[in-house]
């Protein structure tokens, strides 16, 4: 996998500050939302797939496969696995 969703998962994490008012300790917080990082990744594959307007051949299920995995720096899935359509 490359750092792609790594890069997500840090956009998808929001730090704030929390002040303590009995002791004036600053503690750092992170919090992940997992809905906007959903929406960060189905973006950035919809992105993949419009890549290809740019290729001089028409839409294939397989080669939308390939663009997504590739984005994302990851293996391929077995020929076997089929494509489903909804």
């Amino acid at each position: 996998m490359n750092n792609r969703i790594q890069e997500l998962i840090e956009k998808a994490t929001e730090s704030i500050e929390v002040v303590n008012p009995d002791t004036g300790i600053t503690h750092h917080r992170e919090f992940f939302d997992k809905d906007k990082f959903a929406q960060l990744l189905i973006q950035d594959c919809c992105q993949a797939i419009q890549e290809w307007k740019k290729e001089p051949f028409p839409f294939d299920e397989d080669l939308a496969v390939e663009l997504i995995h590739k984005n994302f720096g990851l293996e391929l899935p077995p020929k076997n696995i089929k494509v489903i359509k909804i």
